[in-house]
């Protein structure tokens, strides 16, 4: 796709996060397998379940737009994923581990919450406040799962702090 307009460039944006949103849908029940913490499974597997409306919404999107809900290729989310999967594989204490995948679900949470609110940013300036509504919906989802995230990590950093500290 040729960028020759704001428009355009709007478009691929969406398109790269459409992507991105896609590929969570595949990783998040291989982190939710992988957690310990019955709270981290449970954050992972309702993401996931707002990840496919968000999904939805994006298609929701295109449409608005008159624009084919099609997407690129997302290398950053690609490798987001990867490291994801290297905390799955690595071989470390459970609790641990279960820090682990927060920062990389941590990691993919600020890097659509950046894009949600660039897209949104655009699409208000480009007339488009329909669009700009929903892209802020998910935006505000994306920022109350890394916030989530954050709870979950400090009450299993408490909850076994002696053990992690006494990895050292």
């Amino acid at each position: 796709m040729a960028i020759h307009t704001m428009e355009d460039l709007m478009v691929a944006e969406l398109r790269d996060l459409y992507h991105a949103e896609k590929q969570l849908i595949k990783a998040l029940p291989k982190m939710a397998k992988a957690a310990q913490s019955p709270e981290l499974k449970a954050a992972f597997a309702g993401h996931l379940d707002e990840t496919k409306v968000q999904v939805t919404r994006l298609e929701s999107v295109f449409k608005l737009l008159g624009q084919e809900a099609k997407a690129k290729t997302c290398e950053a989310m690609l490798g987001l994923v990867k490291e994801g999967q290297a905390a799955i594989e690595d071989t470390m204490a459970e609790e641990v581990r279960d820090c682990a995948l927060i920062a990389a679900a941590q990691k993919v949470e600020h890097y659509e919450m950046s894009g949600y609110g660039t897209l949104r940013t655009w699409a208000l300036q480009l007339g488009h406040a329909d669009v700009a509504k929903l892209l802020a919906q998910t935006e505000s989802e994306e920022k109350a799962a890394d916030q989530k995230l954050t709870i979950i990590c400090e009450g299993l950093m408490k909850q076994h702090g002696k053990q992690m500290a006494a990895a050292h």
